[in-house]
């Protein structure tokens, strides 16, 4: 390709990735993000791992058994009491105790929430401001934690949880971060903008203004058994059999309500498959991501714009170095990389978005192999052009050279053959001379004309003057008209000074004078007029030969066309003169105007713009 057609190549390829980073960014290029996001996360389940948690929850038979939602403090306050001493190292309460109930339940509540050891309290965030559990509940707790998962707001599937929540001057970390804090003896959070530190763990949660220090969840595989990824004691079976405390041991207990029947604490997760889970599995899931560091790191704007850069620019070179079936095999490579990148990037633990670099793949390849087979097409359609100016030539060398050689030839044969006087050799040696010189002009003229014709020539800048020219181009044409007994008549002839190049002038008018002269009856007048109107010379040759109709009058100057009159006039002619007059004239600014009718004769005007 040239410079321009790699450079216009370039902008379609730029307009590619650019396009392509915007589906990225579009709510349906998020939604298919999220459904890849979940797809990858069921069919590449992180390893398995000893939970530190257990949930505590209160389900439909615990409900049922204990007296149900209206006594819900009570059956919370007798479950506590039960894992008093079972040595938990933090116990975190998913529920929201902020309005007061009975005394005598409020006061059981407070005594067992005092006997609880590290005790983490959870709070929401409302319109007006932090939503606290009570006074005396509050005094208990060692720490107050955020229950809110956030679901996604384009499909309403938690896959990450806020790490934190600020409303004005105050700050909440989440309950799974304050249940971490305090199973590791209540360490400090050290914060810096690319993530948070506590004692040797580092959580890789950036600072990001839409959705600050954000978590992936790496939800745990759900058991087939029990329908939960992490194990769960219900309070009902906790008073059936209170030995079960012992496997609260060492672990972090997470309490809150497991029953269906508490929509409005069950959310959608990329483990759902249509089925809700409890808010306080979603925070124990989100705890073991943290105590575990199974972290999973979204990829930076920057990585994913070097990705999509990266295969933009693979399926450029693809399609620019190779051809044919290599070309579309490295493209199918490309488009198979866009497809297998983001998965490779999530089994090392890096979500990269899936729309963007899967649009870059497609449409790169798409619109690199479109271009370059237009472009291909293209330059079959230039070489076939350059073919048919070959052809062009051979033909015109085949009949407008024909006569010059003829006239060399037969002459330099008389010389040969027979002995002449001095005066007869000198006038064949004349003749011989000034055809070569007109054999070179014509080979020159039309290199010329296909040069311009090619764009690879600039014509000549003379000034001529119009009457001389005529006369010039009429002396020529003379000898030829003379054989047919035509006479040429002069009509109307302004002198003018035309710009251009001399010699291409001469051919296109000495061409419509020679055709006039072949073209019409013995014995007849050919008209030659030059008038000059305002700014624009306008030169006609009028004949009275056999003219032509309407739909010939249309393709006159087509290359290699010729009427069935003039066909079946006898006379000698490939059909390309006129469409050489026709592109010298172009070339000098100016068109032809041509008036025929058949049995009529024809007048071609050249109308050129007069100099000065």
């Amino acid at each position: 390709m040239s410079r321009r057609q790699y450079m216009v190549y370039a902008g379609v390829l730029a307009g590619c990735l650019i396009a392509a980073l915007a589906a990225g960014w579009t709510t349906f290029g998020v939604q298919i993000d999220n459904d890849a996001y979940d797809f990858l996360f069921r069919i590449h389940p992180p390893a398995s791992w000893a939970h530190t948690s257990v949930i505590l929850g209160i389900d439909e038979r615990s409900f049922r058994r204990l007296g149900g939602l209206r006594r819900i403090r009570t059956i919370l306050a007798e479950g506590l009491e039960r894992i008093s001493g079972s040595g938990a190292r933090a116990v975190v309460v998913d529920l929201i105790l902020a309005d007061a109930g009975e005394a005598a339940e409020d006061a059981l509540l407070a005594k067992a929430f005092e006997r609880t050891p590290n005790l983490v309290l959870a709070c929401s965030l409302t319109r007006d401001g932090w939503e606290d559990p009570l006074p005396e509940f509050r005094k208990a707790a060692r720490a107050l934690g955020h229950a809110h998962a956030d679901p996604d707001r384009y499909d309403n599937v938690v896959r990450q949880v806020p790490l934190e929540k600020v409303a004005g001057p105050e700050r909440r970390w989440a309950l799974c971060l304050e249940g971490l804090r305090m199973s590791l003896d209540d360490p400090r959070i050290e914060e810096s903008p690319e993530g948070l530190r506590l004692g040797r763990l580092f959580v890789p949660v950036p600072r990001n203004e839409s959705s600050p220090r954000s978590l992936l969840v790496r939800y745990p595989p759900r058991r087939l058994e029990t329908g939960r990824s992490i194990r769960e004691i219900t309070f009902s079976d906790l008073a059936d059999n209170p030995s079960l405390a012992r496997e609260l041991a060492g672990k972090v207990v997470f309490v809150g309500i497991t029953a269906e029947s508490a929509a409005q604490d069950r959310h959608m997760t990329p483990y759902s498959y249509g089925q809700t889970m409890p808010g306080v599995e979603i925070h124990a899931a989100a705890y073991e991501t943290l105590a575990n560091g199974v972290f999973l790191e979204p990829a930076s704007n920057l990585s994913v714009v070097l990705l999509c850069f990266a295969l933009t620019a693979a399926a450029g070179l693809a399609f620019a170095r190779l051809t044919g079936w290599l070309a579309y095999l490295a493209g199918a490579g490309v488009i198979v990389l866009a497809h297998l990148g983001p998965y490779l990037a999530f089994r090392g633990h890096v979500v990269v978005p899936y729309a963007a670099p899967l649009s870059a793949g497609w449409l790169s390849v798409a619109a690199a192999a479109s271009y370059q087979h237009f472009a291909v097409r293209r330059q079959l359609r230039r070489s076939e052009a350059q073919r048919d100016r070959y052809q062009q030539a051979i033909h015109f060398v085949a009949h407008e050279m024909r006569s010059p050689l003829t006239a060399i030839q037969g002459s330099s044969e008389l010389m040969s053959r027979y002995q002449l006087s001095e005066e007869k050799r000198s006038q064949i040696a004349h003749t011989i001379n000034s055809e070569s010189k007109r054999l070179g002009k014509m080979i020159q003229t039309f290199l010329d004309v296909e040069r311009l014709s090619a764009g690879q020539m600039e014509l000549r800048n003379e000034t001529i003057d119009s009457g001389e020219l005529i006369r010039a181009c009429l002396e020529r044409a003379r000898a030829l008209a003379g054989r047919k007994k035509i006479a040429f008549t002069l009509g109307r002839l302004d002198s003018a000074a035309l710009a251009g190049d001399r010699e291409l002038m001469e051919y296109a008018v000495y061409n419509l004078l020679t055709n006039a002269v072949k073209y019409s009856p013995p014995q007849t007048v050919v008209e030659v007029s030059c008038r000059v109107d305002g700014k624009t010379l306008r030169l006609g040759v009028k004949d009275q030969g056999i003219g032509m109709d309407e739909k010939e009058l249309r393709n006159v100057f087509r290359k290699f066309y010729r009427t069935k009159k003039a066909e079946a006039s006898g006379e000698v002619g490939t059909g390309i003169g006129l469409s050489i007059v026709e592109q010298i004239v172009f070339h000098h600014g100016g068109k032809i105007e041509v008036v025929s009718a058949p049995g009529h004769g024809s007048c071609f005007t050249i109308v050129l713009p007069a100099a000065g």
